[in-house]
């Protein structure tokens, strides 16, 4: 039976006209699944599904996507983080703010050598709405590829990519074209930035990190994450949601945040 699939021309152009036209004819296609966004029932027979290409150093993974939650597309992940993926499909969420592992940024030009970087998790309230966010916070100073005598550039770069400086945390920030957060079968993968072969790893977690379920369904129900960046020493690892938003409050203050909006998923 034909399925309601979206087959993006960078998925077709990687799996082949041949598998992509047996997909759309519902041989090698499920009829029901669980959407690697959202983690929640689908059915390409009944509603739009998006086909999502995962592809690592040496595996890819096929997966299938509400087409509301995210858009047919090939993603470039590490092996190791694919891999992770594919052993994290169940698993339960914590409770408050998540710190995540360290993980590199790819080429947003962050620093002469790979950086690492820090990221937590946790709700952040604005104009009565709870935004699910991610606070990125590294672990040394980060100076501009090509100078000399060290220094910090992190927050002058990020605002070079299109990041806003914050006075203070009262509005969402605003959105950053070709940016995106890789949320897949329940758990954060990724920040994607925007490549010249497609969406490329700007953050990526060593392996696919736990969110709350809080977090989870506001950022299925806005479809946006905010992503508060601060240099090293400024926010810190918070236990709790409250002593998170203090810290940005704080760095806010201090001329020492900047932030963008970015949808779940995308190009």
């Amino acid at each position: 039976m034909p399925r309601m699939l979206d087959v993006s021309d960078d998925v077709r152009a990687e799996i082949g006209d041949e598998e992509a036209d047996r997909l759309l004819a519902g041989d090698n296609s499920p009829g029901s699944y669980d959407c690697t966004s959202c983690r929640t029932p689908g059915d390409s027979g009944q509603e739009r599904t998006s086909t999502v290409l995962f592809i690592g150093d040496e595996t890819a993974v096929l997966a299938f996507a509400h087409a509301t939650c995210l858009p047919s597309q090939v993603v470039q992940v590490a092996e190791e983080q694919l891999q992770g993926a594919v052993r994290s499909i169940t698993g339960e969420a914590d409770a408050g703010p998540r710190p995540a592992a360290a993980a590199v940024p790819a080429t947003a030009g962050a620093a002469p050598q790979p950086a690492v970087l820090g990221v937590t998790s946790g709700l952040v309230l604005l104009a009565d709405e709870l935004y699910p966010a991610l606070v990125v916070e590294p672990t040394g100073p980060i100076a501009r590829p090509g100078s000399i005598g060290g220094g910090d550039d992190f927050l002058a770069l990020l605002a070079e990519q299109g990041f806003q400086p914050l006075g203070q945390v009262q509005e969402v920030p605003a959105a950053l074209p070709g940016w995106s957060v890789l949320l897949a079968m329940g758990r954060l993968h990724a920040v994607l930035q925007p490549g010249s072969a497609g969406a490329v790893a700007w953050w990526q977690a060593h392996q696919p990190l736990q969110v709350t379920d809080g977090w989870r369904t506001a950022a299925t129900k806005l479809g946006t994450v905010l992503v508060f960046a601060a240099p090293v020493g400024t926010i810190g690892r918070q236990p709790r949601e409250d002593l998170l938003r203090d810290a940005l409050d704080k760095a806010a203050a201090n001329g020492r945040l900047v932030a963008a909006a970015m949808p779940l998923a995308g190009t």
